[in-house]
């Protein structure tokens, strides 16, 4: 029994120290967050027809306000094109361009396959140095904790539109002691490269 209490306190512990690490660099809305060099949106799924599910749609639409309102200056979009047939940005990057956004403000990091990864090659391959994460609030403390902890200026904007699940917030929940573990022991992503600097 103690052995259950230690581990059900521990998985609190640190999703309060993750959800408190970040919290104040969290906005509900894009016109109060603070200039940063680029909207990073992460990857999210991708309908059969090649279309973006709601919440990367929404995702997408809170990066467009950002850029917009110059806030920032370029847009990273990072996701998953592991296979051939599975490839979360270059949707992103259509939609963007159908939205006026220019190409060549639009970057493209296809090795984007969870969180950690995506912050760590922001970092290392697009060599950024601050971020806004568009993104849902039940991933943004995940997002930002992890981006701050290596060392990137980062915050946060909620791009929630529709109804989130309660599942999602479930998730999390086991997703933040990997982030911690990935954070605590300096792991590194499957894949890194050439850097492509952001500038």
């Amino acid at each position: 029994m103690k052995g259950v209490i230690a581990f059900v306190s521990a998985i609190v512990l640190v999703n309060l120290a993750v959800y408190f690490l970040s919290v104040k660099y969290i906005y509900k809305e894009g016109g109060s967050a603070p200039e940063a060099q680029v909207a990073l949106i992460p990857g999210a799924a991708i309908l059969q027809g090649g279309g973006l599910s709601p919440i990367f749609r929404d995702r997408v639409d809170a990066a467009i306000k950002l850029y917009e309102s110059e806030k920032v200056s370029k847009i990273l979009v990072s996701g998953d094109n592991s296979t051939v047939s599975h490839n979360e940005v270059n949707p992103v990057r259509d939609y963007l361009i159908q939205n006026g956004i220019p190409g060549a403000d639009i970057y493209l990091d296809h090795a984007g396959f969870d969180t950690y990864s995506t912050m760590y090659r922001a970092r290392d391959i697009f060599r950024v140095s601050s971020i806004i994460i568009s993104t849902q609030a039940f991933h943004l403390p995940r997002a930002v904790f992890i981006a701050r902890s290596l060392g990137l200026k980062a915050y946060g904007v909620s791009a929630d539109r529709g109804t989130i699940l309660f599942k999602n917030y479930v998730r999390e929940v086991f997703a933040n002691e990997k982030a911690v573990f990935s954070v605590l022991f300096r792991a590194k992503p499957k894949f890194l490269g050439e850097a492509i600097p952001i500038k």
